[in-house]
């Protein structure tokens, strides 16, 4: 098992999870049907995304949160599909890496999903 050190290892964690949140009967179908990603765009963004989260880079430039509430609109999120996004990235996690900042993106997740589920839910009443 190999630590998560570098950006090179965001870019399989994310292409990994990616491959699973796209043929996910739960959750899949936001992103294939209801945002239509564009995934050569989308990956990009996420590997910023998690560098900046986990070691600090800052190489991520944009608010996530604000991008998925004209989903929300769309298709309610639900703490259910959350949720599963936190269950398939700890499951990608786990496959692929360990240590410290292995845990560290697991917890980031957990509360990531945590506040986004949460704001998608007030945002629908």
């Amino acid at each position: 098992m190999k630590k998560l050190e570098t950006r090179e290892d965001v870019e399989f964690l994310v292409n990994k999870f990616y491959e699973k949140v796209r043929t996910d009967e739960t959750i899949g179908f936001f992103f294939n049907d209801v945002a239509k990603v564009n995934w050569d765009l989308h990956l990009p963004k996420m590997y910023s995304f998690w560098e900046t989260l986990l070691f600090g880079k800052a190489s991520y430039k944009g608010n996530p949160m604000m991008a998925h509430f004209p989903i929300n609109q769309i298709e309610p999120m639900e703490k259910r599909h959350f949720d599963q996004w936190v269950k398939l990235w700890t499951k990608t996690l786990e496959e692929n890496f360990e240590g410290e900042n292995a845990e560290a993106a697991k917890t980031k997740a957990e509360n990531i999903a945590s506040l986004m589920g949460y704001k998608m839910e007030m945002a629908r009443r």
